[in-house]
């Protein structure tokens, strides 16, 4: 039995996932990749130089955790070393997505303060997390990949300078997609709010309070387990 086959469900969540990424204009052109982790030692990725929207079964690719083609005829993306470097570093990881919203990355070019580091909205605090920015690296090198290095343990999502978003998660690629979709509307609001006045954050003891929140929805804390202690440290490492 083929992996296609194996995986028929995954399969049609991730190119359904391919398409909500157009159709929201998260990615544009040939623009974007995403990963699913299936087995151990078993990703399914997209191909590269394919619209995302038109990718179909016949495009996908199978591929092991050194990057080798196990199924399809089809290349993969240039990404790859960007995504063993993941699934390397945070065995914890079922799914990744790189694309370009259009807001969030308008944090990757904006001179100031980083506000996606800070605490705005609850669910964004509690189910994203701080999203820091990594030094810009050339598309499809190494050099990108290693770039994550000193925040892919701590952050499950991570601003790419002069590039674009990638978030990380422990759940499936649709839930993935989700919290790409709470971090643009959080950015579709900080910038509203940004042009007409100022700010307000939450509090450390709303951001304390929060982990109240997740344990009730079994939200899981944000990094690598056993990294991060409290969503405290997190956005106020500055009080610790």
């Amino acid at each position: 039995m083929s992996y296609l086959q194996k995986y028929s469900n995954e399969v049609h969540d991730f190119l359904k996932v391919c398409k909500s990424l157009a159709d929201r204009m998260y990615v544009t052109s040939q623009g974007g990749n995403l990963s699913y982790k299936l087995e151990e030692n078993l990703l399914i990725i997209t191909p590269t130089c394919v619209t995302k929207c038109d990718v179909t079964e016949k495009d996908l690719v199978f591929i092991d955790l050194e990057g080798h083609i196990v199924e399809g005829t089809r290349k993969p993306t240039g990404e790859v070393p960007m995504y063993i470097n993941f699934y390397r570093d945070r065995p914890d990881i079922k799914s990744v997505i790189h694309c370009h919203p259009p807001y969030t990355n308008t944090f990757t070019i904006l001179k100031g303060p980083n506000w996606l580091m800070r605490p705005i909205y609850p669910e964004t605090v509690a189910e994203v997390g701080p999203v820091p920015l990594v030094p810009y690296g050339e598309p499809l090198t190494q050099k990108l990949a290693d770039n994550f290095a000193p925040f892919v343990k701590k952050y499950n999502a991570f601003l790419m300078e002069n590039h674009g978003l990638t978030i990380l998660s422990s759940a499936d690629i649709v839930r993935t997609l989700q919290l790409v979709d709470i971090l643009e509307v959080s950015s579709i609001s900080i910038l509203q709010a940004l042009a007409v006045g100022g700010l307000k954050e939450l509090s450390r003891e709303d951001v304390q309070n929060l982990e109240n929140t997740m344990k009730t929805r079994n939200l899981p804390m944000i990094g690598m387990p056993g990294v991060n202690v409290s969503m405290v440290d997190l956005y106020f490492p500055q009080e610790q």
